[in-house]
């Protein structure tokens, strides 16, 4: 079976590390281990205690229970911790599907699960966002792809790239079609608890539809991706079929990470956590919207209601792979082509970060368009 590498990675794994601006993350500017042992305060010195041994190979039970808290109904039992959202996908993937059954995505959308499908001779559909309704689920769309052979329903929500939240009309259309199709749902919740404008978190698909397997992770909304850790929430029955395929995969994530996930999720660190991480996407998307209206013939985006990201549609000829190399290699800066994402003439820019950084980076953004104004589309 032939082979589909994961263009969006490859990309950034051969020049993410080479650039002196990268604005390609797709989550907040990391936390320091010394800034979230200081939110811990007394609870950091127990770290030293640490055996750096396996911990539980589905997550420790400390863990468990403070991830099963945040979603209602949920017990140890309906959690799995995993390396990352990204050994979620792969497991939810080899444990839901083989060859020859049909998923369905949303198109622009973060593309492992359907990479991981694909390569398993599984055939994805696709239903679109509709940039020119503020990047809203396709209803219409929706109803016609979701069929009695789809075998899996994969959304991600808040959006990557986009940002967009489901409204409750989109979340209870979503769960309708699964049900429908007797289909199971795959909800990826990391940017959950990222939101720009809005207090209140994004709710959760938990709890709405017994075939559900919600994904988060610690990388996005936390600002903590180097500790990969991640999590899966669902059925206990299907949960054990999960466990034992993550024992395959990677057997367990870290001790220490096991830990550090402790601490952030703890009632005290995590509000700090998402604190921190709302005040560098509100920033610094101010600081970045005020450099594309310098050139307002060029970009315009739909504002993100979640995450760290802008997806920045521009009036160029050049493509946005193209447009996304010569960038670099004229002033070290790096983005994200939206051929990526399967849609071209757009950028996914990522700008919580700090701001003489951002101030920096745009600046050389700025020149490398000015210098490009010829080629408009």
């Amino acid at each position: 079976m032939q082979f589909h590498p994961f263009e969006l990675e490859r990309f950034l794994s051969e020049y993410e590390q080479t650039v002196e601006y990268n604005f390609t993350e797709s989550g907040v500017h990391p936390v320091t281990l010394g800034e979230l042992l200081a939110m811990a305060g007394d609870d950091a010195g127990a770290l030293l205690e640490t055996p750096l041994n396996y911990p539980h190979v589905n997550g420790t039970p400390l863990l468990r229970q403070r991830i099963a808290a945040r979603y209602p109904g949920a017990g140890e039992e309906n959690i799995l911790v995993t390396v990352g959202a990204s050994e979620a996908n792969l497991l939810a993937a080899t444990t839901l599907l083989q060859p020859g059954d049909e998923i369905v995505t949303t198109r622009p959308t973060y593309l492992q699960f359907g990479g991981i499908a694909r390569n398993m001779g599984v055939t994805v559909r696709t239903v679109d966002l509709l940039e020119e309704e503020g990047w809203a689920l396709d209803l219409e769309g929706l109803e016609r792809l979701v069929t009695e052979r789809t075998k899996v329903l994969a959304v991600v929500n808040p959006n990557n790239p986009t940002g967009h939240i489901f409204t409750p009309a989109e979340m209870d259309a979503v769960v309708d079609a699964a049900r429908r199709a007797d289909a199971w749902l795959l909800a990826d919740e990391v940017y959950a608890g990222a939101e720009r404008e809005q207090a209140e978190e994004t709710p959760t698909f938990y709890g709405r539809y017994e075939k559900l397997i919600a994904l988060n992770s610690l990388s996005k909304a936390y600002g903590l991706p180097g500790l990969r850790i991640g999590w899966m929430v669902g059925p206990a029955e299907t949960i054990q079929a999960l466990w034992r395929r993550h024992e395959y995969a990677a057997v367990s994530a870290s001790m220490l990470g096991n830990r550090l996930a402790e601490i952030a999720l703890s009632p005290p660190v995590r509000p700090q956590l998402i604190a921190r991480t709302r005040g560098l996407i509100r920033d610094g998307y101010d600081v970045l919207t005020a450099h594309l209206a310098r050139h307002s013939d060029i970009f315009s985006v739909v504002a993100p209601q979640a995450s760290a990201l802008s997806f920045v549609r521009y009036r160029l000829t050049m493509g946005s792979t193209e447009f996304a190399k010569a960038l670099r290699a004229s002033q070290s800066v790096l983005m994200v082509p939206g051929d990526a994402f399967g849609l071209d003439r757009h950028l996914r820019i990522q700008s919580a970060l700090p701001l003489d950084y951002l101030e920096a980076g745009l600046a050389r953004f700025d020149e490398f368009v000015a210098n490009i104004g010829g080629h408009h589309g």
